[in-house]
């Protein structure tokens, strides 16, 4: 399994108690659209991603972060 693939895995796995649509998660899956979060959800998601990956996402990096596909590719960036 590559890299990547478990950081997709575990941010999947962080999403699912955020995920009150039962949205169908892929890497195309959009926070605001698909899975219709306010700005406390993100915040509180993207603390629980922090904490996962020991990382610290800013809030630049936050707004141009709109899919999982997004988000995977900027902890891989960061943890690298």
């Amino acid at each position: 399994m590559t890299d990547r693939q478990q950081i997709f895995d575990s941010v999947l796995s962080q999403i699912a108690p955020f995920n009150k649509k039962g949205a169908d998660l892929t890497e195309a899956t959009s926070f605001a659209g698909d899975l219709e979060w306010d700005s406390l959800t993100v915040m509180d998601f993207v603390a629980a991603i922090e904490d996962e990956f020991d990382i610290i996402i800013t809030m630049n990096m936050q707004a141009e972060i709109e899919t999982i596909g997004q988000l995977v590719e900027a902890v891989a960036k960061l943890k690298g």
